[in-house]
């Protein structure tokens, strides 16, 4: 460990078997996020078409009754909460699959993630397997593991390079695409407005029957992520490099792949594909905490900041119309691509 690597983090040992190392200024950026977050959370618990002051919210929550019982409790505070989770889970994917890749561009949605998710539920809508909107989550988080484990096969040569499970990715997702597109063309109007709703990603009348599941998603995520942010450290050299310290690349390549997509799929199926949060956060926390791997809790707390805001821009900026959060978030995300691909140095 260098000098500078020295003064930069700290060991802790609590308990004589177990030394973690934390480094100082992503644990400094990490409690701004938070506190970040819950300022974020509060104004888009009081901002809306009716305003209600951060007394009144605390004072409903706490006692579950109240006039604005409803909005608060029952419209603004699950959606909130789902938000940030949503958020979280596609600031960790984006974040994984960006190690992986090596690559600052990709994200779940190159790996055919989103697409996968989107032809799934177009074909089980267009076949009449499924009939109730409730069971679109199901069917888009199994969409996307799909797609996303059809690339994963396909981009396999006797290892698996970044290069070109990236190609692959992007080709799977054109001819999803394709499939998505079809089904829009030839569909009835009703049919056609719902899922065109459902692809642009939106919060709008979720709250806790789709928060409840990804809830417990991140919750049996945690030992796997703790595993991940180990391995994250070693897989930021070359792979020969790693595979001299012991790191089995492509094992670890799998594991960090399987756990970014079913964060991602599990995404997805609560609130439809949303551009660019993926993308976005992991840099975004990487430039704060200028740490040289990918920073995944940072990298969560960036993706809830953006997601929460996002939406709370969506609810407030054309009253009394709600712009979907997917699109606001890409209308956003679409200059920073353009800003990531116009530099010359790349990030890895």
């Amino acid at each position: 460990m260098s000098g500078t690597t020295a003064r930069a983090s700290v060991v802790l040992r609590p308990h004589p078997r177990i030394s973690l190392l934390l480094h100082r200024r992503s644990a400094v950026v990490a409690v701004l996020l938070l506190f970040l977050l819950a300022t974020v959370m509060l104004a888009s618990a009081c901002l809306g078409q009716t305003y209600i002051s951060p007394a009144e919210v605390w004072h409903t929550l706490r006692t579950g009754s109240g006039p604005y019982e409803l909005v608060v409790s029952e419209l603004r505070v699950p959606r909130i909460v789902l938000g940030a989770l949503v958020g979280a889970a596609l600031g960790l994917s984006g974040a994984l699959v960006q190690t992986v890749t090596r690559n600052p561009l990709a994200s779940p949605d190159v790996i055919g993630v989103g697409h996968g998710a989107a032809a799934a539920t177009v074909l089980a809508l267009s076949t009449g397997v499924v009939a109730s909107p409730g069971a679109l989550p199901i069917v888009s988080v199994a969409g996307g593991l799909a797609a996303a484990a059809l690339v994963y096969v396909l981009a396999w040569r006797q290892g698996m390079q970044p290069s070109r499970f990236v190609l692959t990715g992007v080709g799977i997702g054109v001819a999803l695409s394709a499939v998505v597109q079809l089904y829009l063309t030839d569909s009835e109007l009703e049919a056609a407005e719902q899922v065109k709703l459902w692809l642009t990603g939106s919060l709008n009348g979720r709250g806790w029957e789709q928060a409840g599941p990804l809830g417990v998603v991140l919750l049996l995520s945690l030992p796997a992520l703790v595993w991940a942010s180990r391995r994250t450290r070693p897989l930021g050299l070359d792979p020969e490099t790693a595979a001299a310290l012991g790191v089995r690349v492509d094992r670890v390549r799998l594991g960090l792949t399987v756990l970014g997509v079913v964060l991602a799929a599990t995404a997805t199926g609560a609130a439809g594909p949303i551009g660019f949060v993926a993308l976005t956060a992991p840099q975004l926390a990487r430039r704060l905490t200028r740490t040289p791997q990918l920073p995944l809790l940072n990298a969560a707390l960036t993706g809830a900041v953006i997601l929460v805001g996002a939406d709370l821009a969506a609810r407030t900026v054309l009253p009394p119309l709600e712009v979907p959060v997917g699109a606001l978030t890409s209308l956003v995300g679409g200059p920073y691509l353009l800003w990531l691909l116009g530099r010359r140095t790349t990030t890895y």
